[in-house]
């Protein structure tokens, strides 16, 4: 039964010689370690193998049997290492030290006009601050001119903290804080985000952008309300918009307007943007009211001044051209990326 061991292993060593990839190889293997392979078959002569010599050629036939397993497990690795580099060598060469396409991220269509709005009003001498997202039930209402018991509460359901504050309603929640910091003559502009519980639809969210800008100083009139907003409007569209204020009403100011500006896409002539209108309703304004002042420590019997509020969101939405509100924050990449350029 030895020589028969011995004849076997010079065999394999001999076929396994012919491999040229795992079709041949998995033959090779089913040949000698199959169910009716040549280890299987060398099974059968152990009938005739002495007792005393059983043990002997057990050891022989598994040491083979190690033997071809491990030569097969060779084989296979060295199959799958000439696979990997014959795949290297196919593929086109590059140049390892070019920089990686990292796909760098643009804008958002938000950003770029809130930039362009803040370096107009920059311009022309005002001072950029900063709203809290989170403020006291005093600021958001109360210093505002809206109490407890006002009805404009109904329509701001917002979010309240256990501690009592707000994610604040809207930006009018910094002009006690602006008005007390800067003193009675000021040109401030505060961007910022507000929260409302809304029912979500295309043209409310939950989570909006507006940009408050307030002035104040002695004789300031509507006439220069018009001025400043003209100014922004003909820097953010590069053209010369027209803009009307129709009556309005809000507890932080009074005389309150609603201000329209002339369709910047059809000269006001009327299109889809304007719901052939010719004209877009753009932002609520006023004078700033004599309680806000007072509250705020200015004398409004010696200052004036006036406020409005720009919906940044709605503001992108018409340079943009996107309709659904909801677009701004869905985060959706493909969306945004082409603004990148085209909102300048």
């Amino acid at each position: 039964m030895k020589e028969k061991i011995n004849e076997i292993e010079k065999q394999f060593d001999e076929d396994s010689k012919n491999i040229a990839d795992l079709s041949s190889l998995e033959e090779l293997r089913l040949a000698y370690l199959g169910k009716k392979g040549k280890i299987t078959d060398l099974m059968t002569y152990f009938r005739v193998v002495p007792a005393e010599l059983k043990k002997e050629m057990g050891m022989l036939v598994n040491n083979l049997k190690n033997h071809i397993e491990e030569s097969i497990a060779e084989f296979k690795q060295k199959l799958a290492d000439k696979a990997v580099q014959e795949e290297i060598n196919r593929a086109k060469p590059f140049d390892i030290t070019l920089p990686v396409d990292t796909g760098v991220g643009s804008l958002h269509p938000r950003t770029i006009i809130q930039k362009q709005v803040v370096d107009i009003f920059s311009s022309m001498g005002f001072i950029i601050e900063d709203g809290n997202e989170i403020e006291t039930e005093y600021n958001n209402f109360i210093a505002v001119n809206v109490p407890e018991t006002h009805p404009a509460r109904d329509m701001q359901d917002t979010f309240w903290l256990d501690n009592g504050e707000v994610l604040k309603t809207q930006t009018s929640a910094a002009q006690n804080r602006i008005l007390r910091t800067y003193g009675p003559k000021c040109k401030v502009l505060f961007p910022g985000r507000c929260f409302r519980n809304e029912a979500i639809d295309a043209s409310h969210e939950n989570t909006f952008f507006q940009i408050e800008g307030v002035v104040v100083d002695e004789n300031v009139s509507v006439a220069n309300l018009i001025y400043f907003m003209k100014k922004m409007l003909n820097g953010v569209f590069k053209k010369d918009i027209n803009v009307r204020l129709r009556p309005g009403y809000f507890p932080f100011t009074e005389p309150s307007f609603e201000l329209d500006a002339s369709c910047p896409f059809c000269g006001g002539k009327g299109c889809s943007t304007c719901g052939n209108s010719g004209w877009i309703e753009l932002c609520p304004c006023g004078m700033i009211h004599p309680n806000v002042l007072k509250i705020a420590g200015v004398d409004p019997e010696k200052y004036n001044g006036f406020a409005f509020g720009l919906g940044m969101d709605r503001l992108v939405m018409i340079k943009s051209g996107l309709d659904d509100i909801r677009h701004l924050n869905a985060g959706e990449v493909k969306l945004l990326r082409q603004f990148k350029t085209k909102i300048n």
